[in-house]
């Protein structure tokens, strides 16, 4: 499947979803969204958002009044000075992460002191004395504090990737951890991921639709 560059700009509209591939699944009763690293999906109707993290991050978010959610899958790049308490570019990349997904839920009706958020991913993958994944996590976990965003749910950490099935209209998460090393395509999906979003530009601040 090719993958489609991530948009820097937190405005999206159901033809932004175009590229997102769906799929059917008889243990489910919805229909299944399939996103990569980068990626996001809003729906209104009743949806399945799936993924698989390594160290990546996905927030899953909704409004359970409006019965709009949606989740993300996203990474910092790597600091160019390897410096943990200079966010730098790295915290303006994960902001339009997050903004990009809460932006289109408040655009489909959602309103920002409804939303339940939950946090998944951030595993320690890759070998070597960065640990990508409690970079994420941290930056992640003050993001949500700084915000004021409601947090019902987390699992972070360990060394294990995890598959995510998550629900749009109930926020229910089916999670499955997988055994470190067993799958190949994750540990190479993210590396190719990373070297992507190292020298991405991003729009300034001024052109951004904060909420």
């Amino acid at each position: 499947m090719t993958t489609i560059p991530l948009r820097l700009t937190p405005d999206a509209s159901p033809d932004a979803f175009a590229h997102i591939r769906r799929m059917r699944d008889s243990r489910f009763p919805h229909e299944i969204a399939s996103i990569l690293p980068g990626e996001f999906f809003v729906s209104r109707d009743p949806m399945i958002v799936y993924t698989v993290l390594g160290s990546c991050i996905s927030a899953c978010i909704r409004d359970p009044v409006a019965g709009v959610g949606g989740m993300n899958h996203f990474m910092l790049p790597e600091p160019k000075e390897k410096a943990w308490d200079s966010w730098g570019e790295s915290t303006r990349y994960g902001s339009y992460a997050m903004e990009s997904l809460i932006n289109e839920i408040l655009k489909q009706g959602g309103l920002k002191g409804r939303l339940e958020l939950k946090l998944f991913g951030a595993g320690k993958i890759y070998d070597g004395q960065m640990d990508v994944g409690a970079r994420n996590s941290e930056w992640v976990l003050n993001y949500v504090k700084t915000e004021g965003l409601s947090m019902i749910g987390r699992d972070l950490g360990d060394v294990y990737p995890r598959k995510i099935y998550y629900f749009t209209e109930s926020g229910r998460v089916l999670m499955k951890k997988i055994e470190r090393l067993k799958n190949q395509t994750i540990y190479d999906r993210e590396l190719e991921y990373a070297a992507k979003i190292k020298n991405m530009k991003l729009q300034t601040e001024e052109d951004a639709t904060l909420f």
